[in-house]
């Protein structure tokens, strides 16, 4: 969500303008270790982070983050801004060999044991995009996660706005439906924790890292289209990853007068490719204030100069209120300063098996663009990758993708034809084992063919309860029920039956 230190404190006009120096100097300092080669990148290491809810016996949100976090004890799941969340940070690991496989098998025992501490407290896991059984007043303020810096975070976008959080929406209709429309209003950030995703990181070397960036750019648009599962929102059918809009209207700092200026939102896909990551964090210090002004008492360039990596820690927590599909990620890891692509398009779920296949189409596809001879992006607008992201994000499989070489294609037939190819070159080239490689990538080929995605079963199965007679919340509380013991049973999606 958002790096850094608890706040309790208001920031004054001395705060932001000390804040606004020390970003400044963070920027020179990296500048200067990209041109000193000052990167440390021993080999590939990707990482994987999930985003968890909490719900009770009736499949309702369960506020019990803080039970369920104490119980666990472990430094690898951590607070989200909502009290019915919790999330997942497995430890880094390199992508070679049979790395994916153990991925798996890590992934699953601590969602196993995570998933044994919250029935403790009367409580499941649901590894899902958006909670299709949120009401508006699971929006209220005192649902935020009680740390300080939430609540800041929280005060800070509403000063920034000056008025109410607007979610509107015109959804995609159910088979033989009309279309349903959302229009509501939240006085809080909350919202925001109904978006729960899955962030791969992927190490880089520098001078790989723009090669890699645009390369994510490229793929946002069909990842998210093979990969939705988040359809439900506030009781409405909308579009089939929700996730997108909402997160954009719910961390939105600009009321309209600013949107009609172009003032960029801080969800935000980027306006250009780019030719290094210093653009990225550039354009962060370029257009947009500071949330956040907390200074601490480092001094990069002094740091540096001492021989030690800089914690740029006012540039870190910049890029941690702007949330950039792709983010740049600058870390120090044991004392050695790397970069690092955070992949956030994806939403979480809907079974282990599916978030590793989807993280492994990821992987090759990114690297095999990145090394393509002719990249893709110097065939294609910006522009229409980001247009793609919105088409995908909003009818799945049945969007229709541009592609250069192709011009327009469903992303089912665009991965079949295209993208798997290069994302088993890119597992190859990457030195990802044969097994684990036909396994994951196996699944999105079954998965495109059978045309079968969470957010496509999600939207069968409760136009099928309805049409048995339920009403809507009914069929919601029924599918998400069903939906936790299919994920359970670990059968990848494709494989989900809708009639029980």
């Amino acid at each position: 969500m958002v790096m850094g230190m608890d706040l309790a404190q208001p920031f004054n006009t001395l705060d932001r303008g000390r804040y606004r120096r020390k970003v400044q100097r963070c920027l020179d300092t990296l500048a200067r270790m990209l041109t000193d080669g000052s990167f440390s990148f021993p080999r590939k290491n990707i990482g994987l982070e999930v985003e968890l809810n909490l719900v009770d016996r009736e499949m309702r949100p369960s506020m019990t983050n803080t039970a369920v976090l104490e119980a666990l004890d472990d430094p690898s799941f951590t607070t989200e801004l909502g009290q019915h969340n919790i999330e997942l940070n497995v430890p880094p690991r390199p992508l070679a060999g049979d790395s994916a496989l153990q991925l798996e098998d890590d992934l699953r025992a601590y969602l196993d044991t995570a998933a044994a501490k919250a029935r403790d407290t009367g409580s499941s896991l649901a590894m899902i995009g958006i909670l299709p059984t949120l009401k508006h007043e699971h929006f209220d303020q005192k649902w935020l996660t009680n740390k300080a810096r939430y609540a800041t975070l929280n005060d800070q976008i509403f000063a920034a706005r000056g008025e109410r959080t607007v979610l509107a929406m015109e959804g995609v209709p159910l088979s033989g439906q009309q279309p349903e429309r959302l229009r509501s209003y939240a006085e809080s950030i909350l919202p925001e924790a109904a978006c729960t995703s899955v962030q791969l990181h992927l190490q880089v070397a520098p001078e790989e890292f723009a090669a890699h960036w645009n390369a994510a750019q490229c793929l946002a648009g069909p990842q998210i289209a093979l990969a939705s599962n988040s359809p439900f929102l506030l009781g409405k059918a909308l579009w089939h990853e929700t996730r997108i809009p909402l997160f954009l209207q719910a961390t939105d700092t600009r009321p309209e007068e600013l949107k009609n200026q172009g003032v960029r939102p801080r969800v935000w896909f980027g306006e250009r490719w780019i030719t290094s990551i210093f653009d990225l964090f550039e354009e962060n210090v370029r257009y947009f204030p500071g949330l956040l002004p907390e200074t601490d008492a480092e001094d990069p360039i002094e740091a540096l100069d001492a021989g030690q990596a800089p914690k740029l820690t006012e540039l870190r927590m910049h890029n941690g209120t702007i949330w950039r599909w792709n983010r740049p990620v600058y870390d120090v890891v044991d004392g050695l300063p790397h970069l690092r692509v955070e992949n956030r398009v994806l939403p979480a779920g809907p079974t282990v098996v599916d978030t590793v296949a989807n993280a492994a189409f990821f992987y090759g596809a990114q690297r095999a663009l990145a090394d393509a001879e002719r990249p893709v992006w110097s065939q294609m607008s910006f522009q229409a990758a980001e247009e793609n992201l919105y088409a995908g994000a909003r009818r799945g499989f049945d969007a229709q993708l541009y592609w250069p070489g192709i011009g327009w294609i469903p992303p089912d037939e665009l991965a079949l034809r295209v993208l798997l190819p290069l994302a088993h070159e890119g597992l190859r080239r990457s030195d990802v084992s044969d097994e684990a490689r036909e396994r994951y990538l196996g699944i999105i080929e079954r998965r495109c063919l059978a045309r079968r995605t969470g957010a496509t079963w999600q939207r069968d199965y409760v136009l099928r309860a309805q049409e048995g007679g339920l009403d809507r919340e009914a069929a919601l509380g029924l599918m998400l029920g069903r939906y936790l013991e299919l994920s359970e049973s670990g059968e990848p999606v494709h494989n989900w039956p809708v009639a029980d």
